[in-house]
């Protein structure tokens, strides 16, 4: 991530085939980690595929962004944890061009506040 401003965020990221079909290297920042495509792909499927890194990713932004909002509320947050399900069908996409997730839910689960402050916790990340 290069700062810029308070209000500008880039990000640079890089992903490189390896001798390995279907088994990619990808840097961010001085991390490098591998991601493989699925098995239905006639890829390893051994590391996390592109779909879970992005639902992981998802999932990730949830816990700091709520985080975030509970310090900010003045909101006391013991514990957070954020479970994701993806579901992709490929027999029943909006379009022939391209293939999405059909659906996501998430379930957020927190200890700290009450029912009514981890309501308003998860409406105001569901806000940004």
């Amino acid at each position: 991530m290069t700062a810029t401003s308070s209000t500008v965020r880039e990000y640079d990221v890089t992903a490189r085939s390896t001798d390995v079909f279907g088994r990619v290297l990808c840097g961010v920042r001085d991390h490098h980690y591998i991601i493989d495509g699925p098995v239905q792909n006639g890829c390893p499927g051994e590391e996390v595929t592109p779909v879970e890194a992005f639902l992981s990713a998802v999932a990730a932004c949830g816990v700091e962004l709520i985080q975030g909002i509970a310090r900010d509320r003045q909101v006391t947050l013991r514990g957070l944890a954020v479970s994701i399900h993806g579901t992709l069908d490929r027999s029943k996409q909006a379009r022939s061009d391209l293939t999405t997730l059909n659906s996501v839910a998430l379930d957020f689960r927190l200890s700290g506040p009450d029912a009514e402050q981890a309501a308003a916790l998860v409406d105001a990340f569901k806000l940004r």
